[in-house]
């Protein structure tokens, strides 16, 4: 007994991170699927499906519509942290009182055209949300800080994040900051021996897990220069860097949409750069303005301009 009492525990463990209670509760379920036994997994489908349905059927009726026991549901609220079905129900009441009653299905092979666009859409959309509850507010300030602080900026990612990185460094060379890219490995690490202690990189990675990217990071903090990592929490990567920006995206199972994780780390990155703006105050947004402008005079009049 005490072997099953402490798996339970560890899978109880696994479910409930410490973002959890910030996350979405649907989003939460769908985050927890492969962590669920198979039972569990079917009451889960059916919540999902149906969560304004579930909200006015009793314990014994949601067991029957599933096909599982009254046991089975309980076991299953239990382990996303619940006391009981009450307690369950009257989260998922507030959750869908916040407007966030969706949740994205993968896109299969047998989809109609039309539903691929939906569920694409709710895959980034679910992601944004969950983050967006997530993201600490202190840290996040402390981060537009350090940028603002910044001597040079230099954005780190490889593969899909050195795209991130590339769209960062757009950004942010406009505030006349010495900005660069890299989504080399072997230019990181040399880029990142020759910082200085007024430096900062900007590391991209969903997973945190990236040897290489690890290596760079590494190479950086003993150089001096500040690391802001913008990845899963508790990773690799999070524990090397100076400050880290937790976004805690699912990574994503289905092979046909692209990873959400980016969308995520753009979205991060946007706000980082508006926090720099406005840190910067009027000098940095009369630059701006003239950034602006410049593009302005390269666009052809008329059609409504």
């Amino acid at each position: 007994m005490n072997k099953l009492t402490n798996l339970a525990h560890e899978r109880k463990e696994a479910i409930l991170t410490p973002a959890a209670e910030n996350t979405p509760l649907l989003a939460r379920i769908e985050a927890s699927f492969d962590l669920l036994r198979r039972s569990e997994r079917a009451v889960a489908d059916f919540v999902l499906a149906q969560p304004n349905e579930v909200l006015n059927i009793s314990i014994a009726e949601l067991a029957f519509r599933v096909g599982v026991s009254q046991p089975t549901v309980a076991r299953f609220v239990n382990a996303l942290g619940f006391s009981g079905f009450k307690d369950f129900k009257l989260r998922l009441a507030q959750s869908l009182a916040t407007g966030v009653q969706f949740v994205h299905r993968d896109v299969s092979a047998d989809d109609p055209l039309s539903e691929v666009a939906p569920k694409v859409f709710d895959r980034s959309i679910t992601a944004l949300m969950s983050v967006r509850n997530q993201l600490d507010g202190a840290r996040f300030a402390e981060a537009v800080e350090l940028l603002s602080r910044a001597r040079r900026l230099e954005f780190y990612g490889i593969g899909n994040s050195g795209i991130v990185a590339q769209d960062a460094q757009h950004k942010f060379f406009r505030f006349g900051v010495p900005s660069v890219a890299y989504s080399d490995p072997h230019t990181q690490g040399m880029a990142a021996t020759l910082l200085q202690p007024d430096d900062v990189v900007v590391a991209l990675s969903a997973s945190g897990r990236t040897e290489d990217l690890l290596r760079a990071c590494e190479l950086a903090r003993e150089a001096g220069a500040h690391v802001i990592a913008i990845t899963a929490s508790g990773s690799a990567l999070s524990r090397i860097a100076s400050l880290t920006l937790g976004a805690d995206v699912q990574e994503d199972p289905d092979i046909y949409a692209p990873m959400s994780s980016r969308i995520v780390h753009l979205t991060i990155i946007d706000a980082l750069s508006v926090g720099v703006a406005l840190a910067g105050g009027p000098e940095l947004l009369k630059r701006l303005e003239r950034t602006k402008q410049t593009l302005r005079d390269k666009r052809i009049r008329g059609f409504g301009e």
